[in-house]
């Protein structure tokens, strides 16, 4: 029984994934393959944090720093001056579109410079400056867990010596 749900929850998910109702346009395809298209010659659309914090010394206004770390506990516990908070997962909503300015830089940035890709390009497609900050929070904050997951993940890695193919 158990096994027969979960074949037929897969092929329902399937089948919704390619219905046309969730295909994206031709067009929208085209865009977002022009965005992609971008990032080797723009830097892969990254901020590195010393290039922010310059930006922040000499007082710029040209830019918006947006954490999009999921828990507002995490930008109450400490953010970069400035930065205003909307997650993620909900920065494309139309009420958190209006807090982006298309005249400026937004720099988004996460917990470790993941979650933070997400959104970049689909806001680039509509026609925002979007970038991240390299590393994300954690080439930000010193001593910050992001990095220490980081190290951990590197030391994973060095332990197992998992396979590489060429």
């Amino acid at each position: 029984m158990r096994n027969s749900l979960k074949i037929m929850m897969t092929v329902l998910t399937l089948l919704a994934l390619l219905s046309p109702a969730y295909a994206l346009s031709p067009a929208a395809v085209k865009e977002l393959d022009a965005v992609l298209s971008q990032g080797p010659a723009n830097k892969h659309f990254q901020v590195n944090a010393n290039q922010l914090y310059s930006w922040i010394k000499a007082k710029k206004n040209d830019f918006l720093v947006v954490d999009v770390r999921m828990k507002a506990k995490d930008y109450q516990g400490g953010h970069v001056p400035g930065a205003i908070h909307i997650p993620y997962n909900e920065i494309l909503k139309p009420e958190n579109l209006k807090k982006l300015p298309k005249d400026k830089i937004l720099v988004l940035y996460c917990y470790t410079g993941q979650t933070q890709n997400l959104p970049v390009v689909a806001l680039r497609a509509l026609g925002y400056d979007a970038r991240v900050l390299a590393f994300g929070y954690t080439s930000w904050a010193k001593g910050y867990w992001g990095g220490n997951m980081m190290k951990r993940a590197i030391g994973n890695a060095a332990k197992k010596n998992f396979p590489i193919e060429k």
